[in-house]
């Protein structure tokens, strides 16, 4: 199997291992090279053509948007992928305006970033934050409880895991989560977290 090969470039020494430590668990995935500034992360990607680049917005030397233009100009086959700090909407809208494919959150969560990777190299535009941006209206109509199943859904926990966090039975847990479905006009998981990226695909159901 043909494995998607990740550059990680970031200013922090214990952030780029963490995240070294996180993709190379996965089967689908090796991290071919670290930058510890823009000016190392070109010439990483110029060296080991990967197939993403997870690039932070703010590094020394080279960063933020200059840094996206010059990896795609010199690496046109390798997809930049911003890992932020900065949930602000601004930030997101100038990397991708920049011609970064997809931008995400640090506080995002681990499954979120691999989907994310997965979701950009087949091809998708990705954007994840804190909370799913679903159109605008239809959060309102979740009850508290189903928002609350909704926020664990997209963090990825199972319905057993859900019951245990919220206190209630799975049963529960099952009846609010095909609430939440209906509600938003999904028929699964992925259906769900396309809401917050804007594709569909690169989740599995959850069980």
């Amino acid at each position: 199997m043909s494995r998607i090969r990740v550059l990680i470039a970031d200013d922090h020494q214990v952030v780029r291992e963490g995240l070294q430590s996180v993709i190379e668990r996965e089967p689908d995935m090796r991290v071919v090279a670290l930058a510890a500034d823009g000016e190392q992360a070109l010439r990483a990607a110029r060296e080991q053509a990967p197939h993403i680049a997870l690039v932070d917005m703010r590094m020394p030397k080279l960063g933020g948007v200059a840094a996206i233009k010059k990896l795609l100009e010199h690496c046109p086959e390798t997809k930049v992928l911003v890992l932020s700090m900065y949930d602000d909407a601004r930030y997101a809208k100038a990397a991708l305006d920049a011609g970064a494919g997809g931008y995400v959150s640090k506080h995002a969560g681990a499954a979120t970033l691999l989907a994310a990777i997965r979701a950009l190299h087949a091809g998708q535009r990705v954007s994840a934050g804190h909370e799913p941006a679903q159109p605008p209206g239809e959060r309102s109509e979740l009850s508290t409880r189903e928002q609350e199943v909704l926020r664990l859904l997209v963090a990825g926990h199972t319905s057993r895991a859900m019951a245990e966090t919220l206190g209630i039975s799975k049963s529960s847990v099952d009846t609010y989560r095909a609430r939440v479905f209906q509600k938003l006009g999904v028929d699964n998981r992925a259906e769900l977290m396309a809401l917050r990226w804007g594709t569909v695909g690169g989740m599995e159901e959850v069980e």
